[in-house]
């Protein structure tokens, strides 16, 4: 499909629901692409305005020529598919979704608590096995979580609704490490800013929530894993390569550590020969953070509504790189100069003495 003539045109990288599509086509033309197919994909962003979609790594290299697109929207509250800096020098908008999926991930992050301090899936595929024929002894038992040490790392919206299910949920006292000190954790469910190396000390639970930057790719890695207590769980629902994997490995193997609940990993979907599938300690899911029916129709719905505000200049949230917002406002106020200098100047009449009367 060719857009028409004048009309704006969107580029639909993932399926999206009728309506939202609908809401899409009431404002632009809508033209869906594989992304798989990427001469296809990068001919198509040539010629759009903008772009939605997910999960798909978009590289400068095919932004070359597309001198039409001011909008990137992604549905995912994570942006690490996209050069940010080079976006922002193109000048193209980027959005995310960062709010609508705080709770259903939450809920998500402490089904891997639970999950992994109760044993739940290797004690139900042990039932399923047909290997439950006596009462249980020691050898099933997991460990509590009520009136544990819950340590968060990055509390931000996520983080912020795993302290409340843990604090007012289960008594956890709540560790956690902050570029900024959370105000209302602090007071609401008594969360303690601490540092790193004390909340892996202290901990029973490490729980990661952080985004996927220079500064926290590998932060947990073979030193801190030796930091925690031998009795802790490590929980990891952010970004997969936020944790150096084969240092986890090695530290479950060896009994550094008791456990881990992962839906995120470095290479996803995670190769089928991975030691982690084959350890009774670790629960792994397959990065189902926000899957929820409504959670996701709710994401795809805000990033529709994300790109059109953002096409049409009215957007004011959800925006990654508020820089290319500055830079035309900047721009536009450059453009518009002076006021006053740019206004027609009267024309100009000589201004004659007035005649004053002589008295003889």
């Amino acid at each position: 499909m060719t857009p028409s003539e004048g009309k704006r045109k969107i580029v639909a990288y993932k399926p999206l629901p009728p309506d939202v599509l609908a809401y899409l086509t009431e404002h632009a033309e809508v033209q869906t692409v594989d992304p798989n197919d990427h001469a296809a994909f990068a001919a198509a962003l040539k010629t759009a305005d903008a772009a939605i979609g997910a999960s798909v790594k978009i590289s400068p290299d095919m932004l070359e020529g597309a001198t039409r697109l001011k909008v990137l929207s992604t549905v995912s509250v994570g942006f690490d598919n996209f050069d940010v800096d080079d976006l922002t020098r193109r000048g193209i908008i980027l959005t995310h979704t960062p709010d609508v999926l705080t709770e259903s991930t939450a809920d998500t992050v402490f089904a891997l608590i639970l999950a992994s301090a109760r044993r739940v899936v290797e004690l139900a595929e042990w039932v399923k096995a047909g290997h439950w024929t006596a009462s249980i002894g020691e050898a099933c038992f997991g460990v509590d979580v009520q009136g544990k040490t819950l340590g968060i790392v990055g509390l931000g919206r996520i983080g912020g609704a795993v302290a409340r299910r843990a604090a007012l949920g289960f008594r956890m006292n709540v560790l956690y490490t902050n570029r900024r000190p959370n105000a209302q954790a602090e007071d609401d469910y008594g969360a303690r800013r601490v540092e790193l190396d004390e909340l892996l000390a202290k901990s029973d639970f490490v729980c990661l929530q952080v985004p996927l930057t220079d500064a926290t790719r590998g932060m947990i890695g073979a030193v801190q894993l030796k930091a925690m207590k031998k009795t802790a769980i490590l929980i990891n629902a952010s970004r997969g390569p936020t944790v150096d994997e084969p240092a986890l490995i090695e530290a479950l193997q060896n009994g550094t550590i008791l456990g881990a609940g992962l839906d995120v990993f470095e290479k996803e979907p995670l190769p089928a020969d991975s030691p982690l599938l084959a350890m009774k300690n670790v629960v792994a899911l397959p990065h189902i953070g926000s899957a929820t029916h409504e959670t996701r129709h709710a994401m795809n719905r805000n990033a529709a509504e994300n790109l059109i505000g953002a096409l049409d200049g009215t957007l004011t949230h959800n925006i990654v790189n508020r820089q290319v917002l500055e830079r035309r406002a900047r721009r536009d106020s450059k453009g518009k100069g002076n006021a006053c200098a740019k206004m027609p100047l009267p024309e100009l009449r000589p201004i004659s003495a007035p005649r004053r009367a002589f008295r003889l």
